[in-house]
């Protein structure tokens, strides 16, 4: 998968991860809910597109870094949310199962990186 298109889908599954915040309940762990799952949903997507502006290998690795950590996290509300009765689960496995695959791809890439880094 090349940058263009994973940067189109680390943008589509923010898009997609702000939608289904919007439609959580207006309860205090709704509303908590919905506070991270915008915030680290949308992180993926532009410190995903900020690595491949990276000065440097390091830098590139950093920025990385801090975009499996949130596609992680995105998984984790979004879990959380599920387990809650907050969001069904025919809304958030699809997201789930695609911040996983990203998060899996972007460690994948990390490590490839890394050893490159080393040889």
């Amino acid at each position: 998968m090349n940058k263009k298109n994973l940067e189109d889908r680390t943008k589509k599954f923010a898009h997609e991860c702000v939608k289904v915040a919007l439609s959580l309940p207006e309860t205090p762990l709704g509303r908590h809910i919905r506070g991270q799952l915008i915030r680290c949903s949308t992180s993926v997507a532009a410190n995903y597109r900020a690595a491949n502006l990276a000065h440097s290998k390091a830098a590139f690795v950093a920025k990385l870094s801090i975009v499996i950590e949130e596609a992680d996290e995105s998984g984790f509300w979004l879990e959380f949310a599920t387990e809650e009765k907050l969001l069904n689960d025919s809304i958030s496995s699809f997201l789930i199962k695609e911040s996983g695959e990203l998060t899996s791809i972007f460690v994948s890439s990390r490590k490839s990186i890394q050893t490159e880094s080393n040889k």
